[in-house]
């Protein structure tokens, strides 16, 4: 019997969520605006996507979240939704680390991936993955100079990836260092993982679970108005 996993990623401004069956993506809706929308997109997302793969959401077998680190505010819509619907359809919830979902829009067959979202100033929140996306270095919140990564650098090939990418051109430079441009988590890359976690039964408890922040969350003061 089939296994579907609704699969649902906030945690950049990419507001994404994908059917997949077995693993495989079926229908994939997300919106690469700069913008965040997820608070008036999701929902429609997770309908269109459903009416796109003309399916019931009692037929899904599972709710898979990506957990982050990512946006506070981001992940937060995400998880609640994904919670929402798992107490509504007395499904099980299942979390996907975001940097490696993130991670497997590479495909290399040596060197490493360096997955890195924005963070604030020149900080980034980053994990290192080898060719077969094993995770080989814990995530950090890590400050980009032009140091960064040198070892992993001087190794071999390095691909960085994610909305760090911008900060890190402006730093590294280095001959093994390749920039994939341009790419934000998906849901399309969700759907293998959850599956797997699935099998498996790595479920979360809906109840308890809370996102991955990595670092607590900082209330920024608002700008003073000027005149």
């Amino acid at each position: 019997m089939s296994i579907y996993i609704l699969n649902i990623e906030t945690a950049t401004t990419n507001c994404s969520v994908s059917l997949s069956k077995d693993g495989v993506t079926v229908v994939l809706k997300e919106d690469y605006d700069k913008n965040y929308s997820h608070a008036e997109r999701l929902h429609i997302y997770i309908d269109a996507v459903l009416k796109e793969a003309k399916i019931t959401s009692e037929v899904i077998d599972a709710i898979a979240v990506s957990k982050g680190p990512g946006s506070y505010t981001g992940l937060r819509i995400g998880v609640s939704a994904a919670k929402g619907l798992c107490f509504a359809l007395d499904k099980p919830l299942i979390s996907v680390f975001t940097l490696e979902a993130l991670a497997h829009q590479v495909t290399c067959n040596n060197g490493v991936i360096v997955s890195m979202l924005d963070a604030r100033r020149m900080e980034v929140y980053a994990a290192v993955f080898d060719a077969d996306y094993n995770q080989i270095r814990s995530t950090e919140a890590q400050i980009l100079d032009e140091n960064a990564f040198k070892d992993y650098l001087e190794a071999g090939t390095v691909y960085f990836i994610g909305n760090g990418v911008e900060k890190a051109k402006t730093l590294i430079e280095h001959p093994n260092a390749v920039f994939v441009d341009d790419k934000l988590p998906s849901a399309n890359e969700m759907g293998h993982l959850a599956y797997n976690k699935y099998k498996i039964s790595d479920l979360e408890d809906v109840a308890y679970f809370e996102p991955y922040y990595l670092k607590d969350f900082v209330a920024l003061k608002p700008k003073p108005k000027t005149i």
